[in-house]
Parts: structure tokens; sequence; C-alpha cells
């Protein structure tokens, strides 16, 4: 029998503790002047630049025990959480350095250029404010999403920011507007737990953000510890956490003050009966390769929860198989689930770290097939795109003609998943938007009630509550 207190208080490799410094774009010009090469701490504008318009969070443990400095700015978690020059077209950042230099940019006028070009970025991907929104007689629930019927998305107001930024994040509407009606918050657990109660389709509620692991242990309960023990929520069988905490602050479950509170709460759902996921977003075997991440992950499954790994492919960061063979063999060696294998999101400067299905499903390919079986649970290369999640399959040759098979892993329309469905062979394509049908086709199977679902304008996961709704 597992006792309650060893596995949280007792380590298996001593960590000394760290305090948390949040770094930010003004500490750009520091952080450089302190660590990096001089010729690159020399461009300190290059970077800060970009930095205007995207958001930019680190802290001390990325800068201190994961970037290479030597190699900046090429290093890859350098990449992963310092904006880079590249990633604003070269009008917007000629015109946003010569608001910084000039003196102009400051404060208002400021964030308004910065505003006008991320509106040009696609800030919410995928329908997010307009297809996964679920309603109440006609009011828009918020802070809920429910795109798929089983799963529904919490995003707690608290939750709004991550103890460091990806330069990828296809969230990163989130934190540069806080309070805007750019964001997804909120704080009503009264109306999660009620929402949970009267959809009973819903098998998973998924704690988002953000990082769901910046609250605390108090915080979170709140909107976990009500569905725990109670008879309304039985048929809520999964809670999902989904955080990069495990890389950018694994203090977070080891020495930080709430650690042991945290493990406590995830360890009281496990012994209510549900199943809790932390759906961990690893991007680079370097996150994996610290004491202190090594005894995190030793400590949460400690409490019975499972680590489920997962990260999009970014050009840039992680677009070579050794990388991917690397952590995922790390994962399984420390007991995680690899789980996904993802197309980096059509948002942001996603110019900047697109790469190619075909080159997606190569890099893929490569890495798995040096898993054993128990990696082999990775799903991809996948893209979350405004009709559900699309997975290709790879090439093909059929009847003479070079096509991409497809097929949804998940979808709006629940009778979509599993079918297959081909587009003309196209090597520069990335995203779903760029395909063509196969076969002189005039669109793919599923475009005209798509079309439809967007004219109903309400949550598919509302729209499609059961086997018997499909039609």
């Amino acid at each position: 029998v597992r006792t309650t207190a060893s596995p949280l208080h007792n380590m298996a490799e001593q960590v000394a503790a760290k305090e948390y410094q949040v770094l930010t774009k003004r500490s750009i010009k520091g952080l450089l002047e302190a660590h990096a090469p001089p010729d690159v701490a020399a461009r300190w504008l290059d970077f800060y630049t970009p930095a205007t318009v995207l958001p930019m969070r680190t802290n001390n443990y990325v800068v201190e025990e994961l970037i290479r400095w030597e190699d900046a700015p090429t290093d890859p978690i350098f990449q992963l959480v310092v904006p880079q020059p590249e990633m604003l077209d070269e009008e917007s950042t000629a015109h946003m350095r010569a608001l910084i230099e000039s003196g102009e940019g400051k404060g208002v006028r400021l964030q308004d250029e910065a505003n006008s070009i991320r509106a040009k970025l696609n800030p919410h991907p995928a329908g997010q404010k307009t297809l996964n929104v679920p309603k109440v007689s006609g009011e828009a629930l918020p802070g809920l999403q429910h795109k798929y019927p089983e799963t529904a998305l919490h995003f707690a107001t608290e939750a709004q920011y991550c103890h460091a930024y990806c330069t990828y994040c296809f969230r990163w509407a989130q934190f540069v507007s806080v309070g805007s009606p750019l964001q997804f918050a909120n704080k009503d657990a009264e109306l999660l737990a009620q929402y949970l109660a009267k959809n009973k389709v819903i098998s998973d509620l998924l704690l988002t953000g953000g990082d769901p692991m910046v609250m605390t242990a108090e915080q979170m309960g709140r909107y976990i510890r009500p569905i725990l023990n109670s008879a309304e929520h039985d048929h809520v069988q999964t809670i999902r956490i989904g955080t990069k905490s495990l890389a950018y602050w694994p203090y977070r479950f080891v020495t930080d003050a709430d650690a042991d509170p945290m493990l406590r709460l995830l360890e009281d759902a496990v012994k209510a009966g549900k199943h809790v996921s932390i759906m961990a977003h690893f991007t680079h075997p370097a996150e994996l390769g610290t004491p202190v991440v090594r005894e995190a992950i030793r400590r949460i499954r400690n409490t019975g929860a499972q680590i489920r790994t997962q990260a999009p492919l970014v050009g840039h960061v992680n677009d070579d198989a050794a990388a991917w063979a690397r952590m995922w063999k790390e994962q399984v060696r420390l007991g995680c689930v690899p789980y996904y294998f993802f197309v980096s999101r059509d948002t942001g400067p996603r110019e900047y770290f697109n790469v190619p299905l075909v080159k997606a499903y190569d890099i893929f390919t490569e890495a798995f097939t040096q898993q054993s079986g128990l990696a082999r649970t990775v799903r991809g290369p996948s893209m979350s795109c405004d009709p559900g999640k699309v997975h290709y399959i790879g090439p093909a040759d059929v009847n003479g003609e070079k096509v991409m098979v497809f097929k949804f892993l998940q979808a709006r329309n629940p009778a979509w998943a599993e079918k297959p469905f081909f587009a003309a062979y196209d090597d520069k394509a990335v995203w779903l938007d760029d395909l063509k049908p196969a076969f002189g086709a005039e669109k793919f199977f599923f475009e005209d009630e798509f079309a439809e679902i967007v004219r109903k304008g309400a949550s598919s996961g509302q729209l499609y509550q059961s086997p018997a709704d499909e039609g």
C-alpha cells in the first residue's frame, strides 16, 4: 500500500530550492550582455523589437540551466523563449524599431502600433472564439470551450500566464491583451461545475490557459474539488491539466512552498476515482536533462497521476528527427507517455516556424521508427485546425497519382473521425488550407457540413452530443 506522505516529501535526488525570478523584454539587454557572445549582445535591439509585439517572459531557471548561451542565437531554447528578428515581417520590424529608436515608441502609441500588427497574426486560430465557445440560453459562457463532445476546456482567470512563454505559442493573444476581448478567462467555479453537471456527454475536463500550474493548490482546488466525490459529476472521468511547468519551472512540484499541497490535490483527485493526466509540453530534449525535472516527474507520478507529453514541430527549435528520437526515449525512461506530435498552428509568427507537412512526416517517421513499442503511443503529424485534429498519414500512389493521405483523429462531427481523405501531393503545403483535393474533386468530404457548422455559429461540442446526432 502506497503511503501519502513519503512519496511527496522524500526526494530521490537532492534538489536545492530556487527562487523564481521573472524576466521580460525589459531584461533582454542585460541578459545578452551577461550571457551571450559579444557580437550577439551588441544586437540586443534586434531581439527587443519583436518582443514589443510578441509576448516575452522567461525565468532564471531557463536562463541559467537550459539555454546554451555559447550557441546563441541559434540555441534551440534561446529560440524558444526569446523573440527573433525574423518573426515579424520586414515592414513591421522596421516600423517598430524606428518608433523605439526615435523615442516615440512609448506607452499608448507603441501599444496601438503593436496591436495593429498583432491583429494580422490570426490571434485566435481554429474558430476558438466563434465555434468553440458554448452557449446557454443564447449567452456565451466566458472562459469555456467545447469543440469536441467529450472534452470541455476551462481557462481559469488565475492561470492567464506561464512560468515562461514559448515564441511559437498559439495562445499568445492571451498574454498581450490581459482583460481584453482577446482573452479567454473564467473565475466562476460554480458555472464550470454546473455546465459539466448538465452535459453528461463530457468525460474529460481539460484545465488550460496560460498555464494552470501557475495557480496555487487552493486556487486550482476551487475548480477541481467540486467535481470530486460528486454523483452529478460521475461522468467526468478524466481531469487533464495542460502545462509547460515541468519544462520551464519544475521547482513548482519539488521545492516551491506550494509544491506539496498541489501534489496532494492531484492525489485527492486520483483517490476520488478520477484519472488525472498532466499534459506536459516538452519541446526539446534539453528540457528533460536536469535533476529537478526528473525529481518533479517522479513526485507527480507518485500521486497516481499520469504524465502524457506533447509538442509541436517547430522550425529552428526541434525540426530534426534526432531531437525527437532522444526526447521520446527519455520520456519513456522517466515513465511518461508520448502523446502528440503537432504541426505548429496557423497563428503568430508562423512563417518563421513553419515546416512543410512532407518534411514533418519524414521527421516523425524517422524518429518513430527508432522507438520501442512503449513510445509508439505518439500520434502525428497532427494539425489542430478548424474542422478538427487532422492526421497526415503519409504519401501514397493511387492509380498512378501521387497523393497525401489524411484522417481526423478528432472532428467537430465525431462521424468524420478515422475516415481517410486524399489531397493532391504538395511538398510545400504546411497547413490544411494549403491543400487541394486529389482526383479532381472540388472539395473534401467534410467541407459542406463544416460550412453549415460555421453558419450555425454554435459550439460543435454542443451540436453533436451523441451518435444519434451525427447524421
